[in-house]
């Protein structure tokens, strides 16, 4: 498999993640607005669309400011500060920006009810469908994992056999899926409780995944994420 993958449309060549990524956002969406039609929201439409605003914004900034601290010394030699924000992102920075972006506004408009659960299998689907994507990037992207000899370690493209670690993060995010559909059958969640719990579960699982990633080390062992 050659990396980076580029797909054509005619005359126009295009990387697969961009594809990806973009359809990730959309599929998300729409399932979104697919399951609040099914279940009842116990949230008004105008409240419901001030927080979707919320966390779009929130997401956007977060995932901007952890991805442009990911690298303290790039960040510290760049020639435009703002267009190395603007480049480097993360989910993790951006499920904690629209986290904060979401209760902020629900500050402001005086919304009592949990917002998250919705949210939870939306960004599920939209989180695989854009880590295919990163993976289809190979090393061009920082989404790939350390040297590894471990007999499904991978070649993304430079000679070398790393852990595909968009690959592990997809298969766990398939598990947490069935574990959260699973555990709706056995249980009766709290408002707010099926997003705490994936978000408990995912940022836990981020934090064992970098110990797998290249990246910019701290003297005190982690990195910025």
């Amino acid at each position: 498999m050659k990396f980076p993958v580029i797909v054509e449309f005619g005359n126009t060549k295009i990387l697969l993640h961009v594809v990806l990524e973009t359809l990730g956002l959309f599929v998300g969406f729409r399932y979104f607005v697919f399951l609040r039609k099914k279940q009842k929201d116990l949230i008004e439409d105008n409240h419901r669309i001030w927080i979707l605003i919320g966390a779009t914004f929130g997401a956007v900034l977060g995932s901007r400011l952890v991805g442009g601290f990911e690298n303290p010394l790039e960040m510290m030699h760049s020639k435009n500060i703002l267009a190395y924000f603007y480049e480097n992102k993360t989910i993790v920075g951006g499920l904690l920006g629209g986290l904060f972006g979401v209760e902020m506004i629900k500050k402001i408009i005086g919304e009592k009810q949990k917002s998250g659960d919705l949210f939870t299998f939306p960004i599920i689907l939209g989180l695989i469908i854009g880590r295919i994507g990163c993976f289809s990037m190979g090393v061009y992207e920082q989404t790939y994992g350390t040297p590894s000899s471990l007999p499904w370690a991978l070649n993304l493209g430079d000679g070398i056999s790393r852990h595909p670690v968009t690959l592990y993060e997809i298969l766990f995010l398939t598990s947490t899926w069935i574990l959260l559909v699973w555990l709706e059958t056995k249980l009766e969640f709290r408002p707010g409780g099926k997003f705490q719990l994936f978000m408990v579960l995912y940022l836990s699982f981020r934090f064992l995944l970098d110990f797998i990633k290249p990246h910019f080390t701290y003297r005190f062992g982690l990195s910025t994420i």
